[in-house]
């Protein structure tokens, strides 16, 4: 999974002490080009609801946002996002403080203001604006009638009454994996078990908002040269190696100087490890290279910034793969696409070898679960045997394209050990029989903490990249 795609994690905004019943402002997520405008919060707290209603059902964020009128969509995403981060602690309680369930659509605004209220430090919004806002939605929105503004208000102001004892409680060591952690029971003890040092730490991550950032176009420029210029326009931001910048707030991508112009792209620091290490294994001017799983395009085009090559684009889904093109094109790159199954080669492949592969195989995304909150609730502990299975699937059909001496780099946006190097080990225990693959040198597992180092960097990293795996194959030549 490419990590290239445009993310949207604004936090909410600031509701008016004075008028609870609008926002001065509705702030665009990072990459939404949506104008801001006065919305009234109960408005976005009702689309939050129906968004968040939609994902228990197993629909996907990006999904259950498509509804929302573009005006509200900033602000409905920013806390739609804020309820899932938080929603294992939202959940417990409300079954604590209504144990008999409230129709879905009631249930899942509650969970919303239960959420946006629950962190003790600095909730997003004013408490009497949130419980004000909250029975407005309720009542617009029919759930109950007026029934349903009462019960959101008896609720919610309970809860504020009494805060602190639940805060405690519902953050305490007795407490339940999924109500302490704000993950499912699964999730939290595979990665206890894969990470005992880190697991921890790797719970609180996916709950901190993420770093927007940059990839400056290689033909275009460099990443000190992109960053004066963002210092004279008053923006702020810092070069990380030679073609990331991290800003430092994000901002839509309509009012990042030079993105349409196609000068620079939104990719995390992580994803951007993955064209230099294949580039860096000694590519030639002009040599042919597949991009296996290649949607959005982030990886397909910063191989091409970096290096004239021949490559191939390929990915199953024939809509996503327009989304290749369009990057391409703002970019003013070119790559052959091609919608196919990269796992049945039969099906598409001209026979000619590659020098190069790129495999980014679908995975559980557990690594870029901060950008997208709904991951981990959508997401069963069977999926990860099964998309092991996938990848161990791409791997063997992948492998025998490749030309004696090429290297294939294998990668995954997870932080599971299943998705990388166990996922790998198998591979190379595959290949044993013929001696043909030798493993390279690469980063293997990268976590979202914030010492694993940034792009190009000479010291640890001040902020976190997404979790990743990378591991770099070579075939013997005979």
């Amino acid at each position: 999974m490419d990590t290239g795609r445009a993310y949207r994690s604004a936090p909410p905004c600031a509701g008016n002490a004075r008028d609870g019943r609008r926002l001065r402002k509705v702030s665009a997520a990072p990459n939404d080009p949506s104008p801001t405008h006065a919305l009234p919060l109960s408005e976005l707290l009702g689309h939050a609801a129906d968004a968040l209603q939609a994902v228990r059902a197993g629909r996907s964020l990006d999904d259950a946002l498509a509804p929302c009128p573009a005006q509200a969509r900033p602000g409905t995403q920013a806390i739609a996002f804020h309820a899932l981060r938080w929603l294992g602690s939202a959940q417990a309680l409300r079954a604590k403080l209504a144990p008999k369930a409230p129709p879905p659509a009631l249930d899942a605004l509650l969970c919303c203001g239960l959420a946006l209220l629950w962190p003790p430090g600095a909730p997003p919004y004013a408490d009497h604006t949130l419980v004000d806002q909250a029975v407005r939605a309720a009542r617009a929105r029919g759930a109950k009638g007026r029934d349903g503004g009462a019960f959101i208000n008896a609720v919610l102001r309970r809860f504020l009454r009494e805060r602190e004892a639940w805060v405690a409680q519902l953050t305490s060591p007795d407490a339940g994996a999924v109500a302490r952690w704000n993950h499912p029971a699964w999730w939290v003890a595979r990665l206890r078990a894969d990470w005992p040092a880190h697991w921890q730490q790797l719970l609180e991550a996916d709950n901190r908002h993420p770093p927007m950032t940059l990839r400056v176009n290689a033909r275009r420029a460099d990443a000190p040269t992109f960053v004066a210029r963002l210092a004279a326009l008053d923006i702020g931001a810092r070069a990380i190696g030679s073609h990331a910048v991290v800003l430092d707030k994000p901002r839509p991508v309509a009012q990042i100087p030079g993105f349409a112009e196609g000068e620079v792209s939104v990719q995390d620091a992580a994803a951007q490890r993955a064209a230099p290490l294949l580039i860096g294994a000694g590519l030639a001017a002009n040599a042919r290279v597949l991009d296996a799983c290649a949607a959005p395009g982030g990886k397909t085009a910063h191989l091409l910034e970096l290096a004239a090559l021949d490559v191939l684009a390929l990915d199953r889904d024939a809509a996503r793969l327009t989304r290749v093109g369009e990057t391409l094109d703002r970019l003013g790159l070119h790559a052959r696409l091609l919608a196919a199954d990269a796992g049945d080669p039969a099906a598409w492949w001209d026979g000619v070898a590659f020098d190069a592969i790129l495999l980014d195989a679908p995975c559980s995304a557990s690594g870029i679960v901060r950008r997208h909150p709904d991951v981990r609730w959508l997401r069963r502990a069977s999926d990860i045997a099964a998309l092991a299975a996938t990848q161990a699937r791409l791997l063997d059909a992948l492998w025998p394209l490749l030309k004696p001496g090429g290297r294939l780099l294998y990668c995954t946006c997870s932080v599971f050990r299943a998705e990388g190097e166990a996922s790998i080990d198998a591979f190379l225990q595959r290949q044993r029989g013929d001696g043909c693959a030798r493993r390279l040198p690469a980063p293997g597992h990268l976590l979202p903490l914030a010492d694993n180092g940034d792009v190009g960097a000479e010291s640890p990293a001040q902020i976190a990249s997404d979790g990743f795996f990378y591991a770099l194959v070579e075939k013997a030549v005979r």
